[in-house]
């Protein structure tokens, strides 16, 4: 399947789902313009996944509107349907990976619930988003 410039696409940064246009297709990237967040990354170390006791446990944010970011291109499938506002879908996304960690009473899921903590109070000052 081949991906075109001007694509509505869904595409996977990191461990972040997105939905984007995308501005240029090679054979093994494509530079995706970001529209709305899917899945929010992971917070922490990703060379270390679910491990606390590592020198930084990162506080990981969703690519911003309209941010460019280079995806692997079989990460990079044809959307359909609606594209949500990205406000609206940054804050879903914050809020499933909210209740995702704490249905787990691990030291890492109450760690990655400190640093989520601390993205979605930047994302208020850089969004002015209210939460439920």
């Amino acid at each position: 399947m081949t991906i075109k410039t001007g694509e509505i696409v869904t595409a996977f940064y990191k461990t972040g789902k997105y939905i984007g246009e995308v501005s240029s297709a090679q054979e093994n990237s494509c530079t995706v313009k970001i529209l709305a967040v899917l899945r929010h990354p992971a917070q922490g170390d990703l060379h270390h996944p679910k491990q606390v006791d590592v020198p930084f446990f990162h506080e990981r944010k969703a690519l911003a509107y309209t941010e460019r970011a280079n995806m692997p291109a079989a990460t990079v499938k044809p959307y359909k349907g609606p594209v949500p506002e990205y406000n609206d879908s940054l804050k879903e996304a914050v809020l499933a990976l909210k209740n995702r960690l704490q249905q787990d009473n691990s030291e890492f899921s109450a760690r990655s619930l400190e640093a989520l903590q601390a993205v979605q109070r930047e994302y208020e000052l850089m969004y002015n988003l209210t939460w439920a």
